[in-house]
């Protein structure tokens, strides 16, 4: 959908964030084979229902198997047969008066009267909010690409318009949401809806109703990963997959990943996937994310779900870093910081670690909390007071200050325990390609916001960071977070507590032996080692050889700087 989300609404918001992306039209024709709407079957007596049409990419290909169809049919001669067979939905004004324009040329330019061109547009395209317009009928097909808007990009009064409206719409929920919970609504018994959009829904937590929603009253029918392909007209920096989601009881769960957008590959994957012969699986009821792909990889979690528990279970506590809310002034080089001494404390860094190592480069962190509880007194640290003061009105200015910026306009958001600092601890950056990056200190500095952290007073934790970079920490985080440009990897503590693992006192000896020792010289364990950590089959878990293969290769060739490669685009908003 290439139209504006808010029309007139939100008159400032250029087309590409108003998710002005095109999707080709291979991957449209892919959608509509998918879902079954093939000229060879009646579609005059079915309804197919479009909700945010925009230039019409989804739209003028259905009409054309449609018109194709009903040709081939008993009602050919009379299109009033074809009164009920589509029903399209656009917000913006302009948008819609350009595409109805261009459907009346197609219908005349395919044989009907102009007259019946202009009242078959008339029935069939609709001028309003498709979360918003009633609707009397229901349909046996719901397809398109909805709009991928962010809640900030909302209108305050129509998020919560939207919010109370749809039980879907819960955290961040992006504007697709909504969109897939109304179009579920509209479905007929046995319909089908497919929608391209981001992945984000089958993991995030913002997902977590739509899922359930999913799971307890419909059944995911297919599901394909399109990471890889370039199924938009413009680059774009979220990964989409497709969905199709059919109106029935439960069923199972076909699943595919397209590499390519050829004609003839999607054609043929189509078949096979919609093939009565295949890999199936059954989705659990409920909100938890979804893993869907049949390997064997998921076999091997799914397995370790079942007989461990998470990694805070065994023994490890996940968090993370200090938010300062403003960096530039909380955050220096530690010599640099001119405050009492029990004022500022080394900071941790994510630019510190590389490969496993944790290199301190000297930067510290202000520290206005008393070690008990509250805020110190400032008439107390007068070197604070002078050093803080210069940029007062700019820190009470801060959302985290505003309930009471006289008394609080010099916190940092996230209190910060002194302790910390000197216990020993895994660090863990945030954004990376895999779980290399997972480092060890003994105790020496403050993580910083963009760094997890994991302590624990029962694992090795030496130890533990062989494991997680063995290939553990990736195998999981894979599973479960979502890419963020450019493939790299969300490592945030929702995702790490997922994680499975064995308690350390169950571990053999020596096979606590062979982790401790990997981990003291900064090495990485074979996957047999890994398997006897988790007792599992000899074998099972030999993906991890191909993972360490491929990462000293990649460690080999010159690299893009990790900025480059995560924000050389800007998150797409997924409209056709």
């Amino acid at each position: 959908m290439d139209a504006p989300l808010l029309g007139g609404a939100c008159p400032a918001l250029n087309g590409k964030t108003r998710g002005a992306v095109f999707t080709k039209p291979s991957v449209v024709e892919f959608i509509l084979d998918l879902v079954g709407y093939v000229p060879d079957k009646p579609l005059w007596q079915a309804s197919l229902l479009e909700p945010s049409f925009g230039a019409g990419g989804f739209l003028f290909e259905a009409v054309a198997r449609l018109l194709n169809s009903w040709r081939q049919s008993d009602a050919a001669g009379d299109d009033s047969a074809l009164d009920d067979a589509v029903r399209a939905v656009e917000l913006d004004l302009a948008t819609f008066h350009d595409t109805k324009a261009e459907l009346v040329k197609m219908l005349v330019g395919a044989g009907l009267s102009e007259l019946s061109a202009l009242r078959l547009s008339k029935k069939w395209l609709i001028n309003a909010d498709f979360l918003d317009h009633p609707f009397s009928e229901s349909f046996g097909y719901v397809v398109g690409n909805p709009p991928y808007v962010r809640q900030e990009l909302i209108p305050d009064a129509l998020l919560e318009r939207y919010r109370q409206a749809y039980t879907t719409m819960v955290g961040r929920a992006d504007l697709y949401v909504p969109f897939f919970e109304r179009g579920l609504s509209l479905l007929a018994p046995e319909g089908k809806l497919s929608f391209i959009c981001a992945d984000a829904w089958t993991k995030n937590g913002y997902g977590r109703v739509l899922r359930e929603l999913v799971t307890d009253r419909f059944t995911l029918r297919t599901y394909v990963d399109m990471y890889g392909a370039d199924a938009f007209e413009n680059q774009v920096g979220a990964y989409p997959s497709i969905t199709v989601i059919e109106n029935a009881g439960r069923g199972q769960t076909r699943t595919g990943a397209a590499t390519g957008t050829e004609p003839a590959y999607l054609k043929s994957l189509a078949r096979e996937l919609s093939a009565s012969s295949g890999t199936d699986m059954t989705l659990k009821r409920g909100g938890a994310p979804w893993l869907l792909h049949a390997n064997d990889k998921q076999a091997v979690i799914r397995d370790l779900e079942h007989r461990f528990g998470t990694l805070e279970q065994a023994g490890c506590r996940v968090g993370i870093g200090v938010a300062t809310g403003a960096d530039r002034v909380f955050i220096a080089r530690l010599s640099e910081l001119d405050v009492e001494e029990s004022r500022k404390l080394p900071l941790a860094m994510s630019r510190d670690i590389s490969r496993g190592a944790f290199n301190w480069t000297g930067m510290g962190v202000v520290n206005p909390w008393q070690d008990d509880v509250g805020l110190v007194d400032l008439g107390q640290y007068p070197k604070l007071a002078g050093y803080l003061a210069p940029h007062r009105a700019a820190l009470s200015r801060r959302h985290t200050a505003k309930a009471n910026p006289s008394g609080r306009w010099y916190k940092t958001i996230d209190r910060i325990t002194p302790s910390l600092t000197w216990q020993p601890k895994l660090l863990v950056p945030d954004i990376r390609g895999d779980g290399d990056a997972i480092s060890y200190d003994p105790g020496t500095a403050y993580p910083h916001h963009n760094l997890y952290y994991i302590v624990s007073h029962e694992w090795d934790l030496r130890a533990l960071q062989a494991l997680l970079r063995s290939g553990v920490a990736q195998l999981f985080i894979n599973a479960y977070a979502v890419k963020t440009g450019g493939g790299y990897l969300r490592f945030q503590a929702q995702y790490l507590r997922r994680i499975r693992l064995p308690s350390w006192a169950s571990l053999p000896q020596d096979t606590q032996r062979e982790l401790s020792e990997s981990g003291k010289t900064g090495t990485k364990v074979t996957p047999c080692v890994v398997e006897r950590a988790y007792g599992v089959k000899p074998g099972s878990m030999a993906f991890l050889n191909e993972r360490l293969l491929s990462q000293q290769i990649r460690h080999s060739l010159p690299q893009a700087s990790l900025g480059e490669s995560i924000f050389a685009g800007s998150l797409g908003r997924l409209r056709p």
